[in-house]
């Protein structure tokens, strides 16, 4: 499943009041009722939090970028014979 890990180190660290640090935190907020909505979810792990999607092409759409393992990312294959454009074996 597609994840990152959550690590808030400067939402607000630009913020020259505090009115733009609760403008900051208002569309934080937005965005994350929006990810829930669409099926998001934030795991609780040892190492910290983890924001999940079990569609990759959802997790995508958002400009995520995965951390899981480079094997974990591959589609794997159906058993049925690749198109020839993505298989440089073919003839």
């Amino acid at each position: 499943m597609a994840y990152f890990t959550w690590k808030e180190t400067g939402l607000t660290a630009d913020c020259s009041s505090l009115a733009a640090m609760a403008a900051r935190f208002e569309e934080a907020a937005a965005l994350m009722r929006q990810m829930d909505q669409e099926g998001f979810r934030l795991e609780l792990r040892a190492a910290g939090q983890r924001i999940t999607h079990p569609d990759p092409a959802v997790f995508e759409a958002y400009g995520f970028i995965s951390e899981e393992t480079p094997v974990r990312q591959l589609t794997l294959w159906s058993g049925e014979d690749p198109p020839a454009a993505t298989n440089p074996m073919a003839p």
